[in-house]
C-alpha cells in the first residue's frame, strides 16, 4: 500500500513533478499570498479548546445551531459570550 494524501493515492509522476518544482525553487510571495488554515477571527492567533460533550448535548447543540442558521463554532462562542456578559 503507497502513500496518499487525504486517501488519494500518490503517484511516481506526483512525486517528480513536486521534486522538480522544488529543485527550481518556490515563490515565497505566492505562497505567503495563498493562506493557509482557517482565517483569522481577529487580530490575534485564536486558541482551540478542547470539550466533551455526550452525544444528546451535541445534538441539542447542533439542533440549535441549525435553527438560528450558524455553525456549530459560531453558536458556542455566541452562547458564551451572551453567558459572561
Amino acid at each position: 500500500m503507497g502513500e496518499t494524501i487525504n486517501g488519494v493515492p500518490v503517484t511516481e509522476k506526483q512525486i517528480s513533478e513536486w521534486a522538480a518544482e522544488a529543485e527550481d525553487g518556490f515563490d515565497l510571495e505566492a505562497m505567503k499570498r495563498r493562506g493557509r488554515g482557517r482565517p483569522g477571527r481577529g487580530a490575534e492567533p485564536s486558541q482551540v479548546v478542547a470539550l466533551r460533550l455526550t452525544s444528546e448535548e451535541l445534538a441539542a447543540l447542533d439542533a440549535r445551531a441549525a435553527r438560528e442558521h450558524k455553525t456549530r463554532s459560531e453558536f458556542i462562542r455566541d452562547a458564551l459570550a451572551a453567558y459572561a456578559a
